[in-house]
């Protein structure tokens, strides 16, 4: 549940950061995801990082019940280091897309409501 959650805390971060870049700066759907990704690339790497770092007990664990220790540590950590640059990657592209999609539907849907 706190992999999900922190995953999609950085996503909405970098939405957040986009919507507001958008409003504020008026600048393409492309260059608002690719800023705002830049400006919540420091923080959502140490947020991961320490994340991860705070897992590595849970990998390396050895004695009683280290087997079920390690690959909750282990699926955890992978779950992690890999929403980390699907976060990073991929939620700019569906960003933008889905701006630029919205956009085109809504000038289509206005134009087709005008009668010539």
């Amino acid at each position: 549940v706190m992999l999900v959650g922190l995953a999609s805390k950085n996503a909405i971060l970098i939405v957040e950061f986009a919507n507001h870049l958008l409003e504020k700066e008026k600048i393409s759907f492309k260059e608002a995801a690719l800023k705002a990704a830049g400006l919540r690339l420091r923080p959502i790497l140490m947020t991961s990082l320490a994340f991860i770092v705070g897992l590595l007990p849970l990998v390396l664990a050895s004695g009683a019940g280290a087997g079920a220790r390690q690959s909750l540590g282990t699926a955890v950590c992978g779950g992690m280091f890999v929403s980390t640059f699907i976060t990073l990657y991929l939620v700019p592209v569906v960003f933008s897309l889905t701006k630029s999609f919205l956009v085109r539907f809504n000038k289509e849907k206005q134009t087709k409501g005008k009668t010539p």
